[in-house]
């Protein structure tokens, strides 16, 4: 009722649809829906405890100040839960309080939106648990756009491991065939840096930003400029890329002996020099030793026989 809307108090929880908009603006509850509610306390309303958008909104003015640049939540927070955080901030401040608001869109299975209550939802300690790096969920994540909804299977999320293996792979490799010389080509980082800034100004499309990431592995640039912009892009991607690849580097080359990579890089020399009969010499050479070498898309591999 209008009392009740005046003084911000309610008593109950009103499962009226078509009272909605009133029951969900509510300073404080003094019943409860829930049989086990324990957080309870004192107020010159009754025993009781705050509705949840102005906790959200104390909670956030106590730690983060007055005026916010960004505010999150997933878009079933749009309304009524934000639409009464400004309401209710903004009329306490008198001034406006966040400058975005950014809602993402939800994570779906193929039957629908993930829900707790039919236990279909996922945490990263379920995905860890299944041998998965949440890094790897969070590239299956960045690949596409947050006003989009995502479908998740583990297909999917395999998918994605692959093409993130596929990726530090290939920074391994820059970093292994990079000259002792090479310099940043300043043309060229300021080039592919505003086509990826351009990415994330267009609404943070993370999808066209990770485009950007595969568009500099494949530029006629050294390798010294690719990683250099890896590691500026990764600055916001937080894909771990740059270390999982120096990680990879060296449990690649733990076990294999120095004679073995000597060869394998005089073999890279007499390739580069189109010397293909000193290459095969190494080759065997190479194999001798009980090492196979393998040219792969993400360069040379070595491996135990």
């Amino acid at each position: 009722n209008e009392e009740d809307l005046e003084v911000g108090v309610r008593e109950g929880v009103e499962e009226d649809t078509n009272k909605r908009n009133k029951a969900d603006f509510v300073l404080w509850f003094t019943k409860s829906k829930f049989d086990d509610q324990e957080l309870k306390w004192d107020s010159p309303w009754g025993v009781g405890y705050p509705g949840w958008h102005i906790e959200c909104s104390c909670i956030s003015m106590k730690h983060l100040g007055e005026r916010l640049d960004i505010h999150c939540g997933g878009i079933d927070n749009a309304f009524p839960h934000h639409t009464n955080e400004i309401a209710q901030s903004e009329a306490y401040l008198g001034h406006k309080w966040c400058n975005y608001w950014f809602h993402i869109l939800h994570l779906n299975t193929n039957s629908g939106k993930m829900s707790k209550s039919k236990g279909e939802f996922l945490t990263v300690s379920l995905l860890e648990s299944k041998g998965y790096d949440p890094l790897v969920y969070r590239f299956f994540c960045l690949q596409s756009h947050y006003r989009k909804s995502l479908v998740f299977t583990y297909e999917n999320l395999d998918n994605a491991k692959t093409a993130y293996n596929k990726l530090t792979a290939r920074i391994a490799q820059l970093m292994a065939d990079k000259k002792p010389d090479e310099v940043v080509e300043l043309e060229d980082f300021e080039k592919f840096k505003g086509s990826f800034k351009a990415a994330l100004d267009d609404d943070i499309n993370t999808s066209n930003a990770i485009t950007v990431l595969y568009d500099v592995l494949k530029a006629d640039t050294n390798n010294e400029t690719k990683l250099a912009l890896i590691e500026d892009f990764d600055k916001v991607l937080s894909l771990g890329l740059i270390e999982a690849a120096k990680k990879l580097s060296a449990d690649g080359e733990e076990d294999i002996p120095d004679e073995v990579k000597v060869l394998v890089e005089e073999r890279k020399a007499a390739r580069k020099a189109k010397d293909f009969a000193k290459a095969d010499e190494l080759r065997d050479k190479i194999g001798e030793l009980g090492y196979i070498v393998e040219e792969t898309r993400q360069g040379t591999k070595i491996k135990k026989k």
